[in-house]
C-alpha cells in the first residue's frame, strides 16, 4: 500500500481508503454483517489502516460494524473518518429525499448541521464507533438553513476538547470550502469523482491545488460501473439506488463497457482488473490524493487494497486519458 498525507496535518492515508457506505447495507439492497467486518479487517491487514464511514449509512449500522471490526486494534494504528450533518431521526434542516431503512422503515432524510446537532451526533458516533476521538470529522453535505459559521465553529470547539482531530467537508463547492476555512482548519474536501464524473476538475480541483486542501475521491468506480460486471440487462435487487440512475441504462452500460474494452489491454498487461486499473487513473489526477472504495466482502477489499501493487506509466494515463474523453454517456 501507498500512502499520502492529508494536506496540514499528520494523517498518512493509504491512497486506497476503505469506504463503508455499502457494508451499511443502506440503499444497497441490506448487508452481511460478518462479511462487512470481515471486509474491513482483510482491508487493515493488506495496510489500509483508514476507514471512511457516516452514521447516515445504515442509520448507524455502518458506524458499528468499524466499531466491531477495528476493535483489539491499538486506536493509533487506525484512522477513523466520519460525517456529520443527515439525519433521519430529526425533521429540521434541509429535507433531501424520503428513503427506507435496512428493515424497510419509511424514514425521511434531512441535512442539518446545527451546532447542537453536530454536538450530539458527535457523542453518538464515539460511542457506536467505540472510541473518544475521530480523526477527520467531515460535514456530510451542505446545509442551507445552518450558516456555515456555526457548523464550523462547533467543530472547532470538538477538536479544542480533544474529541476530533482534524475539519473536513464534503460535497463542498470552492466557495463553500473558502468560506468554511475561516473558522477552522479544513483539511479536505470529500466528493464524488470517477472517470464518468469529473465536474471538479474545471474549478474544485485548480482551487485545492493552489490552497493546499486535499481532495478525497469518492464512488470513483460509479458504484460499479466501471468493473466492467455489469452487463445491458442486469438487475439490481429490491433497495438498490443503482436502479434508477442513469449510468446504469443499457446504452450507458454498453458505451462504458465499449470504453473498457479499449483499456483492458492495460489491465491485462499489468495482471490487474479493471477496478484494479481504474482506482490507478484516479489516484494520478491531479489534486486527488485518496480514493474511497467500497468493498461488501473479503473478496472485493483484498482486490481494492491490492490495485497499488502496480502502477500505471504517464503513456498509460495520457492512453487512458484519450480514449475515456471519446466516451459520452447519454442522461
Amino acid at each position: 500500500m501507498r500512502y499520502r498525507t492529508l494536506a496540514g496535518t499528520d494523517l498518512s492515508l493509504p491512497v486506497i481508503t476503505f469506504g463503508a457506505w455499502a457494508a451499511g447495507g443502506w440503499m444497497w439492497g441490506g448487508t452481511e454483517r460478518k462479511d462487512a467486518v470481515e471486509a474491513m479487517r482483510a482491508s487493515f491487514d493488506l495496510g489500509v489502516n483508514a476507514i471512511d464511514t457516516a452514521p447516515i449509512y445504515g442509520q448507524g449500522t455502518s458506524e458499528e460494524l468499524v466499531g466491531e471490526a477495528i476493535r483489539g486494534i491499538p486506536r493509533d494504528k487506525v484512522y477513523i473518518l466520519t460525517k456529520f450533518g443527515m439525519r433521519w431521526d430529526l425533521a429540521k434542516g434541509d429535507f433531501a429525499f424520503h428513503s427506507k431503512d435496512n428493515m424497510g422503515k419509511a424514514i425521511d432524510i434531512y441535512r442539518y448541521a446545527g451546532k447542537e446537532s453536530i454536538i450530539k451526533e458527535c457523542e453518538d458516533s464515539l460511542r457506536r464507533l467505540g472510541t473518544d476521538y475521530i480523526d477527520l470529522y467531515q460535514i456530510h453535505w451542505p446545509d442551507s438553513t445552518t450558516p456555515i459559521q456555526e457548523s464550523m465553529e462547533a467543530v472547532a470547539q470538538l477538536i479544542q476538547q480533544g474529541k476530533v482531530r482534524y475539519a473536513g467537508v464534503c460535497n463542498y463547492s470552492a466557495a463553500q470550502l473558502e468560506e468554511a476555512n475561516r473558522y477552522v482548519d479544513v483539511v479536505s474536501n470529500q466528493v464524488p469523482y470517477s472517470m464518468v464524473k469529473r465536474g471538479i476538475e474545471a474549478e474544485l480541483v485548480p482551487y485545492c491545488l493552489e490552497q493546499g486542501k486535499s481532495i478525497l475521491a469518492y464512488s470513483p468506480m460509479e458504484r460499479g460501473l466501471l468493473t466492467g460486471k455489469l452487463k445491458p440487462g442486469h438487475r439490481f435487487g429490491e433497495g438498490d439506488h443503482r436502479a434508477n440512475l442513469y449510468f446504469f441504462s443499457d446504452e450507458n452500460l454498453r458505451r462504458t463497457n465499449a470504453f473498457l474494452e479499449k483499456v483492458k489491454p492495460i489491465a491485462d498487461g499489468k495482471g490487474i482488473s479493471l477496478g484494479q486499473l481504474v482506482l490507478l487513473w484516479t489516484l494520478e489526477q491531479p489534486g486527488i490524493t485518496v480514493a474511497l472504495a467500497g468493498a461488501r466482502n473479503t473478496e472485493q477489499a483484498i482486490q481494492n487494497a491490492k490495485a497499488t501493487d502496480a502502477e500505471l506509466s504517464s503513456e498509460e494515463v495520457a492512453f487512458i486519458t484519450a480514449e475515456l474523453n471519446e466516451l459520452e454517456l447519454v442522461k
